[in-house]
């Protein structure tokens, strides 16, 4: 039995990679998702055999019990909800973590009355430490994305130096918990400590970085496993553990290049202070002109090249369907479409991926900033959907604005930009878009759906 789990175990890490090898290509991403669900069956499967905690029942009960939270939470999500919703699993994640390393840490020292080794005690400290940093820091950034808490970066006088000190207790008290006199104590304390450094870790990030925050503690919930899985003596709890934490370090780096920041700055929580709005570079007032969807249709119906913008005002107004229908309706006109995808468009890493996936637009029409920055100065029109921060020119000039040096899309560079929004509100960044204000630039105003229904109707009328 034993020599038939490890093999289980090795099938599972084996569908794991392949999974998330599978994952970085859009057109694979199914695939990969399918493989790496199976592999995580095949983990619980061959974990039920190897229990010696709770019985069978017991196990099933939970899991019928957690699998309908999650059911109702997922089935209950909007679109728009998606990266508040990967931020409490990853927090959860974190939080079952530190269960697990509280709980065999009770079981060993005031059940059995094991003297703790290093081995052991050193991988209950990182899981606790990990897992409680996860947790309030998820919370944090769930606040931050589903507007219960402000935005913007909260920071303080004073705020690293505090950090400073609770990472100094904490690695204080790291020590005393291998002290048989003050183990139970110094675990409780070193766990507070921890979850206060989540808080403070995440409260300094401003909205315009939050997509780096949700890939960096997906990364943080993998580390926190991987150390439970050396707790547990679990393999494949190991392996998973340090494939999602690998990844999401990757994804991570991939992040902060997308923002030209460093990823030291994002490990230590001292980036993304955002939290100013500027009118443009210099102050200047902006000219801004408005487009009706008569003439959008016009416009549309006259270019030869169109490049399609998507932000999250696409997700908040639903508006991908009507989008690839105007993408569509385009395309039997023989005019080219093409969708730019920003790596940190949306709230979280591949929001517009996803959302344009479900409206079944082509993945080979989705093209990455790198790809097709250059084709914005030969495009006839650009539609802008609710995105904002990822086509601010200024971003590329402007050294007293908060995204200055941030990679955008080259939007402004077209002949024409149709932007489609609410209103002039700044975006999550809280900052003002020059791009607006632009000579080449008209602003249809509205939701999204609604305006955009509105010119496919004038497009199909023509």
């Amino acid at each position: 039995m034993d020599i038939l789990i490890k093999i289980a175990y090795l099938a599972a890490a084996i569908l794991f990679i392949l999974g998330i090898k599978r994952m970085g290509r859009t057109k694979d991403a199914r695939s990969g998702n399918t493989l790496s669900a199976i592999g995580m069956a095949i983990a619980i499967g061959a974990t039920l055999f190897q229990t010696q905690v709770l019985t069978l029942p017991e196990i099933l009960g939970a899991m019928v019990v957690g699998s309908a939270i999650g059911w109702y939470m997922a089935s209950r999500a909007q679109m728009t909800q998606m990266p508040e919703m990967v931020a409490v699993f990853n927090g959860f994640g974190g939080l079952a973590s530190v269960a697990v390393a509280v709980s065999e840490y009770w079981g060993r020292s005031q059940i059995r009355f094991e003297e703790l080794s290093v081995d052991i005690g050193l991988p209950i400290l990182l899981s606790v430490l990990i897992g409680s940093v996860t947790f309030t820091g998820s919370i944090i950034a769930y606040g931050k994305l589903s507007g219960k808490i402000k935005g913007n970066a909260i920071v303080f006088s004073g705020q690293h130096l505090l950090n400073l000190l609770i990472l100094v207790a904490v690695i204080i008290f790291g020590v005393f918990f291998f002290s048989p006199q003050a183990g139970l104590i110094a675990l409780l304390v070193f766990t507070v400590l921890s979850l206060v450094l989540g808080i403070l870790t995440v409260i300094p990030i401003g909205g315009a970085d939050m997509p780096v925050v949700i890939s960096l503690l997906n990364s943080y919930s993998g580390m926190a496993a991987c150390t439970t899985g050396f707790i547990l003596n679990n393999t494949v709890l190991i392996i998973t553990g340090a494939l999602v934490g690998a990844s999401g370090i990757i994804l991570t780096q991939i992040m902060c290049k997308a923002m030209n920041r460093s990823l030291i700055s994002v490990l230590l929580g001292g980036f993304g202070t955002t939290g100013t709005t500027v009118q443009s570079a210099g102050g200047a007032q902006m000219t801004i002109r408005e487009v009706g969807a008569e003439e959008a249709a016009m416009i549309f119906d006259s270019a030869s090249s169109v490049i399609i913008v998507p932000g999250y005002g696409l997700a908040v107004a639903q508006a991908q369907h009507i989008v690839k229908e105007l993408a569509d309706l385009l395309e039997q006109r023989n005019i080219s479409v093409k969708f730019a995808i920003h790596p940190v468009a949306g709230r979280m890493p591949g929001h517009m991926n996803v959302l344009l996936a479900e409206a079944n637009v082509s993945y080979d029409k989705l093209i990455e900033m790198e790809q097709i920055n250059d084709d914005f100065a030969n495009t006839d029109v650009v539609l802008v959907v609710g995105a904002n921060d990822v086509v601010n020119p200024a971003a590329r000039h402007d050294k007293s604005s908060p995204i200055y040096g941030m990679p955008i899309l080259n939007a402004d560079k077209a002949r024409t930009v149709i932007v489609s929004k609410r209103s002039m509100a700044a975006g999550y960044a809280g900052v003002e878009n020059e791009l607006f204000g632009a000579s080449n630039c008209l602003m249809l105003f509205g939701d999204a759906r609604k305006s955009i229904t509105t010119v496919v109707s004038e497009l199909k009328g023509q």
